[in-house]
């Protein structure tokens, strides 16, 4: 049997899904979430192969719920919102399901798990972080998950396989790469200056030249982050210097 999943916070379209997926005797549909807080201890407490996910929730989104897994399953999305790049969806996630949806529509999004058998798992997270420019992070802190805003965090900081979030409420650790960040945050607001460093341009309060032909950027609250030959190049072409 193929274990899934359906995540949505609407009762009648998890009721489509859940009634389409009974022509198909392969699947065992484990449990129906509404939100992603739900979709995550589902997800940790039946192990699925697939699950059905909508991508606007309360809380958090279908995409950061993706973030918060180490492992994530086999994703087909359920949504009602076509402004995201439906091309991308179709090769890097199994499928993308326009709402409202046919049954032979359906069908083939089932079809094409069958065929793929989890080849788009590892493109999920990579498509989750080129989606949109985002406005918030999404870290857990021991058992519980934090939303951070991106113009409370004054800068990022490469640790190693994670990032250091320094943000106004503490500093966080995010499993994901400098490059992914610097990619899926606007870049009209945050600057990478260094290989080990981004930071938000409204935090500046001071440029200043350190060795030759490096530079130190001071922050608000007194923190001074390395500034590299390249990364002032990029900074005086964003800040029209």
């Amino acid at each position: 049997m193929i274990k899934t999943l359906i995540i949505d916070d609407e009762p009648l379209a998890a009721g489509i899904v859940r009634e389409f997926l009974a022509d198909f005797p392969q699947f065992e549909l484990a449990a129906v979430c509404q939100n992603g807080f739900q979709g995550l201890k589902a997800i940790q407490e039946h192990e699925p192969d697939l699950i059905f996910l909508d991508v606007q929730m309360p809380k958090i989104t279908g995409f950061e719920m993706l973030e918060l897994l180490d492992d994530p399953p086999a994703v087909i999305f359920t949504t009602a919102f076509d402004q995201y790049a439906l091309k991308a969806f179709d090769t890097m996630a199994i499928d993308y399901l326009l709402k409202p949806f046919s049954l032979d529509r359906f069908s083939r999004a089932i079809e094409k798990f069958l065929a793929q058998q989890g080849s788009g798992i590892e493109n999920v997270q990579k498509f989750s972080e080129l989606a949109e420019k985002r406005n918030r992070l999404v870290v857990r802190v021991k058992n519980e998950i934090k939303i951070i805003p991106t113009h409370e965090v004054s800068f990022f900081e490469a640790e190693d396989d994670y990032i250091a979030i320094h943000a106004l409420t503490g500093k966080y650790l995010k499993k994901m790469t400098m490059r992914s960040l610097e990619e899926a945050l606007d870049p009209a607001k945050f600057v990478r200056v260094h290989r080990s460093y981004l930071i938000n341009l409204n935090e500046i309060t001071k440029i200043e030249p350190y060795e030759r032909d490096n530079y130190l950027v001071m922050l608000r609250g007194g923190k001074k982050v390395p500034v590299s030959k390249t990364g002032y190049s990029r900074l005086r072409q964003v800040l029209g210097l």
